[in-house]
């Protein structure tokens, strides 16, 4: 959309020319004092007079447009993307939008979460329709008022006529539009007439992010009040038996020193716990300061002491644990087809391998934060987190206050990955606040996220496939997790149904360590391990990786089974697009391909990592991706979110380590914990399979893919198979890399 301020012209001009480096001074100007004196800035939305029209619109009487975007923005750009749904069925010209952040609304919004890369595909009719809804009652009040009837006028770009030309302006018939009934059936647009939907538009946040304005749940602040940074325990198994604020509260700033838990406590004895609740019933250690500064120096100069209440882990332990868990014959049976025991024993060859990956942390850019006010009557919160409808609900529990009395407003969130789906933050605020009775912000450091917050499990797979008279005819996997298994579903992605004789099994350890989704749970780990799988039994059959796929994909075509969550056509036309467009087998001398393809929430995603030796060290430089997700709705967001999943996965699946020794995370801050660097990003080239198929996710099913296709590239460049994460590490065990 258009900035209220400055045009996207001038914007990306003043982006390119504001700052010239120059014989090492930097040199910047006014972009406003440089344009011509009678140029005419455009009209301030945010300033107008708007009319509500219903939860989701308000319409000025000059023909503005505002609309509320009711899911957390949490990065993957929906605040963007859902607003211009309803603004094409609308029927306006997107220059005329503005876009609001809304507030937890059970009443008037459905599915308020971001989570699962389901916020497209879950409101794509439902937005639709309510701008097609609006679009048409607008018709019919100005039909009413021309005294015509309403199929003889038609609405364009924000404007009706009618067939004797007469015009008005959706302004000038808001107000009884408004009043209406509503219309049950109405049209929807041929995607051939889409003027907005499939169109680059900038995030709608973009000028403030720019600038820096407030928008993030840290930057939100209110009258009267204060900080608070919370001591918990730094070991995995303890709770609080002391502790001593005297130095805490000589700090210059700091108000007061307490504890919070028992309200925790009383809430979980009522059994009401819904799966965003991940706190323990330990006390812990709250500082109470007038700024950040003096709230985090109080915590630090803390003393507390912590008794052992349960088993201190270490990372050594569960890898223990988890090969018994693989090597156990109990286990939970997620999906079994045909007789996989039999097709073993009469294989020409069996191929089995172990997989494994560490815990890992979220690491969030914007550390888990949250405002609560908490009084007689009403709790107020305000922040960045996935989950708004649970946190709700979970803190009036808590507290003992109708839900309908807590209002929750939401802040664009600096991340989340996951780790903003579990409300700790929002309860420990709400506690804090309901106890010194005055409205806080608490805050965390990257330490504390990294050191006391919810992780990826730790997880292994063992795989093992028959391979008879050239053909694969049986398949196991069985996975051991560290706190939780995958959910439901996966057990029926690919390569379910594509071979006959097929069992998926899994077996879970119960840690103290908490452990929660991870952007793209479960299958972040899982397409590695499968899909590198899937590249030795190539090699074994003597066919093309990617032939292979294809030619397993063709067995479940035609299948009546329900229980199958991809289409095989699709994710093979995905296939075939990443084949061409990245010259699957035509590189020159010195590249080294790796492919892989996975279907994960709802789409099919296929990649082909480039690798290229440098003093016979591997370097990444280059990964084509291919992506039906039906209807892109946001080509620029839509490949903003392919690119970064990718990104992520590569670099995850590369550096990324994390380890516990007697229940204390071993790293803490980026200093020890390695990231991908931006020398080592490699281009990301994206492809979408062109369909007029209803959107499906984007901000996770990029990542699943990427470290499987690194993997293979790796191996054809090394001849070096990866079955452990990171891959640094274990290229460093090999002596391939110093």
């Amino acid at each position: 959309m258009k900035s209220q301020k400055i045009d996207n012209f001038s914007r990306r001009n003043f982006l390119k020319t504001s700052i010239l480096a120059s014989g090492g001074m930097l040199i910047g100007f006014n972009l406003l004092k440089a344009c011509k004196p009678e140029a005419v800035m455009p009209v301030d939305i945010e300033s107008l007079n708007f009319n509500d029209f219903n939860a989701f619109i308000k319409i000025s009487n000059d023909g503005y447009i505002t609309v509320f975007s009711p899911n957390p923005e949490i990065g993957q750009g929906v605040k963007t993307s859902m607003p211009m749904i309803i603004a094409e069925e609308l029927d306006v010209e997107w220059s005329k939008v503005n876009v609001i952040q809304g507030v937890l609304d059970t009443k008037n919004f459905k599915r308020q979460i971001a989570g699962g890369s389901q916020s497209i595909r879950s409101s794509w009719d439902a937005f639709r329709q309510t701008g097609a809804t609006a679009k048409q009652m607008l018709v019919n009040a100005a039909a009413i008022k021309w005294n015509v009837d309403a199929s003889t006028c038609k609405a364009s770009k924000g404007i009706i006529t009618n067939a004797n030309g007469d015009k008005l302006g959706y302004g000038e018939v808001v107000k009884e539009a408004a009043l209406l009934e509503v219309p049950e059936d109405v049209k929807l647009k041929e995607i051939k007439d889409y003027t907005i939907i499939g169109q680059e538009i900038v995030n709608v946040d973009m000028d403030k992010i720019i600038l820096g304005k407030p928008l993030f749940g840290l930057d939100y602040k209110a009258e009267g009040m204060v900080y608070a940074s919370v001591l918990r325990p730094p070991i995995f198994g303890q709770k609080l038996e002391s502790f001593d604020a005297s130095e805490a509260k000589k700090i210059n700033g700091v108000l007061d020193v307490i504890t919070i838990g028992e309200k925790v406590r009383k809430y979980i004895q009522l059994g009401k716990k819904n799966w965003t609740f991940k706190l323990s019933e330990t006390d812990k250690v709250v500082v109470i300061a007038e700024n950040t500064w003096a709230a985090i120096k109080g915590k630090k100069v803390l003393s507390a002491i912590w008794l052992d209440d349960t088993k201190l882990e270490s990372t050594e332990d569960h890898d223990n644990i988890l090969t018994k868990i693989l090597d156990t014959k109990k286990s939970n049976i997620r999906r079994e087809d045909g007789n996989v025991e039999k097709a073993f024993s009469t294989a020409d060859k069996v191929v089995e391998k172990t997989y494994h990956s560490p815990f890992l942390p979220h690491n969030c850019m914007e550390p888990m934060n949250f405002y609560a006010d908490v009084t007689a009557d009403k709790i107020h919160l305000v922040g960045s987190v996935q989950t708004p409808e649970y946190a709700a609900a979970v803190v009036a529990d808590m507290l003992g206050y109708d839900v309908n009395n807590v209002h929750l407003e939401m802040t664009r969130m600096g991340g989340g990955f996951g780790r903003r789906l579990y409300g700790d933050f929002v309860y420990e605020a709400a506690e804090i606040s309901a106890v010194i009775k005055k409205p806080v912000k608490l805050i965390s450091t990257r330490e504390d996220d990294m050191t006391t917050g919810i992780y990826k499990p730790s997880v292994k797979y063992r795989i093992k496939a028959a391979l008879k008279d050239g053909k694969v005819t049986s398949y196991h996997l069985k996975e051991a997790a560290i706190g939780s298994n995958m959910y439901g579903s996966i057990p029926n992605f690919f390569p379910a149904g594509c071979i006959p004789n097929y069992k998926v099994e899994t077996g879970n350890y119960k840690s103290n360590i908490t452990t929660g989704a991870w952007r793209a749970p479960y299958t972040n780990f899982l397409a590695f391990a499968e899909q590198s799988f899937f590249d030795e039994l190539a090699i074994e059959l003597n066919v093309d990786p990617i032939q292979l796929r294809i030619d397993l994909l063709q067995n479940v075509k035609e299948t009546d089974d329900k229980r199958i969550e991809y289409s095989g056509q699709r994710m093979e036309d995905t296939i075939k697009l990443v084949r061409e467009k990245a010259n699957w087998g035509e590189t020159p001398e010195g590249v080294y391909q790796g492919f892989a393809a996975y279907y994960s929430h709802n789409t099919h995603v296929a990649e082909i990592a480039e690798i290229e030796l440098k003093n016979g060290l591997p370097i990444i430089k280059k990964v084509t991706v291919a992506v039906d997700c039906g209807v892109v709705v946001n080509p620029s967001g839509a490949r903003n979110q392919v690119e970064g999943g990718v990104l992520d996965g590569i670099g995850h699946a590369m550096y990324a380590d994390f380890s516990f020794k007697n229940g204390k995370p071993e790293h803490e801050n980026f200093d020890s914990y390695r990231l991908i660097r931006m020398n080592e990003t490699p281009q990301v080239e994206v492809h979408f399979v062109k369909n007029n198929l209803s959107p499906t996710g984007l901000g996770e099913p990029g990542l699943p893919p990427a470290g499987g296709a690194v993997s293979n590239a790796i191996n054809a460049a090394l001849g070096k198979r990866m079955y452990k994460q990171p891959f640094v590490k274990e290229l460093k065990k090999r002596n391939v890399l110093g």
